[in-house]
């Protein structure tokens, strides 16, 4: 009887667990089997073992072969055992030394020729395998990914038969190399024509992490500004790069290896459904809200989108993380994301435009603004009127407002403020730090009371206000929050949920 055991990894949301591929060879009627809970794409590999190993011109043992992916109640998807069970199987029947297996781990999909190809979640399993003091061989084709865990030692392969001579001493593997960071100068704020107040909000949403909602008619350049807010954010540090390329590569729509320190900026069509924001499927993958983590969300037309689809935005605004639970399994995603939402102020989007176009009654647009929930719009920080611009701002020859670059060196000072005193941004304090940490003056806590009670506001919209009052005093570089700061915060927070929009 011969006995083999390949270190391999699954994928289980953003982890990856290890799986321990035992193969064993017995007497009797020729017939292989693969247990372990495994799914149909596992099952399948017995096919392409058996031609790949005949096609590497090694012998394909005639006798009972049983291999067990364990943990047994761990699901397994895909074909990235196809390399460990194939190892697994020459190492038991005695073609490669069993001993050559023990400090490696294994990933990747057979062709019938042989060939390697490429998986996904080879990022997360990098990471865990440098973790467990493990090697990993991956196809070449996952080798740049591979290399972003640079605490890993990681080598490549084309074909089985190349790993088996890396095996035996006969060959030295390349390892894994990470392609040059690839920077792509990204849409400038300078391109933005006017527009003070908003601009104003975007740099504090940058500065303290603030979610942002940005109301006006068509074509006031509500778009235009969201997409410019990825270039004001400070850079991602590794972990925090690591998380968001982890999550790329687990979603099976592929990992820029260039680009992974970007801050990514995703834009879904509102007829997107609610699964599609959170994430989902049989096999569960990450959504818009995590594939935007660390970075921007942006929802343009704001009430078209389905009631259903912007309520599960709420629990995640709240805590940065998504849970999806099937009967076989839970996964849970990193969804740390900045909200950035776009709408008009009506149906026809002309409300309170000076041209007077606008004809929709006030139940009109209360009930297209009511399609947003009271609750939701409770964890939006920062209201802005985007108000159309006369033609004269619009000239090539107006004057430009401060280019990004600039922006970004007040944001990232702030966020340095804010990191040395709480060791996060603004928008992610806790109850008792933002009572620590955003106090004020017996006179400037009466006009926040008196403001509270005019709006009907929340607890929670109160401590929103204190928090992005706290980050305009940072950007103005105030240990206290004055009468100012605050004034402004409350000028974000207007907007009243139980009237028309004014106009």
């Amino acid at each position: 009887m011969g006995l083999a055991l390949v270190h391999s990894r699954a994928r289980a949301g953003v982890r990856a667990p290890a799986v321990r591929v035992e193969v064993h060879l017995a007497g009797g009627l020729p017939a292989m089997s693969i247990v372990g809970l495994p799914e149909a794409a596992v099952r399948e590999a017995k096919d392409r073992v058996r031609a790949a190993i005949q096609c590497a011109q090694f012998e394909f043992p005639a006798r009972r072969i049983t291999v067990n992916l364990a943990p047994a109640d761990l699901p397994k998807d895909g074909g990235r055992f196809d390399l460990a069970i194939a190892l697994g199987i020459l190492a038991a029947s005695g073609q490669i030394p069993v001993e050559a297996l023990r400090d490696v781990e294994f990933l990747g999909e057979l062709g019938l020729t042989g060939e390697l190809r490429a998986v996904d979640g080879v990022l997360p399993a990098a990471l865990a395998a440098a973790e467990a003091g493990r090697r990993l061989v991956v196809p070449t084709g996952n080798g740049a990914e591979a290399a972003l865990a640079s605490a890993v030692q990681a080598t490549t392969a084309r074909t089985l038969l190349e790993v088996v001579a890396s095996l035996d001493g006969r060959r030295v593997l390349p390892a894994a190399e990470a392609p040059p960071a690839r920077a792509e100068p990204g849409p400038d704020l300078a391109d933005v024509r006017g527009q003070l107040h908003a601009r104003r909000a975007l740099e504090i949403a940058a500065a303290g992490g603030h979610h942002l909602l940005l109301l006006g008619p068509p074509g006031c350049g509500k778009t235009l500004l969201a997409s410019r807010l990825p270039g004001l954010l400070p850079p991602m540090s590794e972990a925090e790069a690591l998380e968001t390329a982890a999550v790329a590569s687990v979603s099976g729509r592929g990992l820029d290896p260039a680009r992974w320190q970007a801050r990514p900026y995703r834009a879904p069509h509102h007829t997107a459904s609610a699964v599609a924001l959170v994430g989902g499927g049989a096999e569960p993958r990450p959504g818009e809200i995590s594939l935007a983590h660390h970075g921007v969300l942006f929802l343009d037309e704001l009430p078209e989108w389905t009631r259903q689809a912007l309520e599960v935005l709420r629990e995640p605004l709240e805590s940065g993380v998504v849970t999806i639970s099937r009967a076989a399994r839970q996964s849970e995603f990193p969804a740390r994301f900045q909200l950035v939402a776009a709408m008009n102020p009506c149906p026809c989007g002309w409300a309170g435009d000076p041209s007077g176009r606008c004809r929709c009654s006030p139940d009109v647009i209360q009930r297209y603004r009511a399609r947003i929930s009271g609750p939701l719009m409770d964890r939006i920080d920062l209201h802005v009127d985007v108000p159309r611009l006369p033609p004269a701002e619009l000239r090539p020859e107006a004057a430009a407002g401060e280019d990004s670059a600039t922006v970004r060196a007040r944001v990232v000072a702030a966020r340095a403020r804010q990191h040395a005193r709480t060791g996060c941004c603004n928008a992610r304090l806790g109850q008792a730090d933002t009572a620590a940490h955003c106090r004020l003056t017996p006179t400037d806590q009466a006009l926040l009371e008196r403001a509270i009670d005019s709006l009907q506001l929340s607890a929670r919209a109160m401590h929103r206000i204190l928090r992005v009052a706290r980050t305009i005093a940072d950007l103005a570089g105030s240990d206290t929050i004055a009468s100012a700061h605050l004034t402004e915060a409350l000028g974000y927070r207007r907007i009243d949920r139980r009237a028309p929009m004014a106009a």
